[in-house]
């Protein structure tokens, strides 16, 4: 498999199924070491809502790359082919703006989180660090939603059952 077709294809993927693993381990250590062990480990309960927060915004970009985020299609699916078309482009442009707002502006706030070098409490890590899942889903929407409109464009009849890694066949 080529680099380029293991980021356009799998990068999501592969970050969601080892985030939750790592996520899935923490918390049932901590549920093993707490009821069992009687013992607690502080930081565990952090870094698993960290881990939670990284996985929503990496999820969101996973779903528009298989068009799976919720829609309400009862009025598109009264039009013509070429209006179905038109109406979801117009959806796309109007959804990338708000994925290169989360972007921008999620940048900024980063950069103001990291010039005031917030730590998170139990682990001690940098907060902007926690907070740039913000920025990086915008970015990774932003880069799916652009291949969703160029498979408007390509290929309208499969654009129901397709998902944007299908640009590169």
């Amino acid at each position: 498999m080529k680099l380029k077709q293991i980021l356009n294809e799998k990068l999501e993927e592969w970050i969601l199924v080892a985030s939750t693993i790592l996520l899935v381990v923490l918390v049932v250590g901590q549920v093993f070491a707490r009821f069992v062990m009687n013992f607690s480990f502080g930081w565990s309960e952090e870094l698993a809502r960290y881990l939670l927060i990284w996985i929503a915004w990496i999820a969101a970009s996973y779903a528009v790359t298989k068009n799976a985020h919720i829609r309400v299609e009862i009025l598109k699916d009264r039009f013509s082919k070429r209006i179905k078309q038109i109406l979801e482009l117009i959806v796309l442009i109007i959804w990338f703006g708000f994925a290169a707002f989360l972007a921008i502006e999620g940048t900024n706030f980063v950069l103001q989180v990291q010039a005031t070098n917030q730590v998170s409490p139990s682990l001690g890590a940098e907060m902007w660090i926690v907070y740039l899942a913000v920025p990086v889903g915008g970015v990774l929407m932003g880069i799916r939603l652009i291949q969703q409109a160029i498979l408007i464009f390509k290929d309208p009849e499969q654009l129901e059952s397709t998902s944007p890694h299908d640009l590169n066949q």
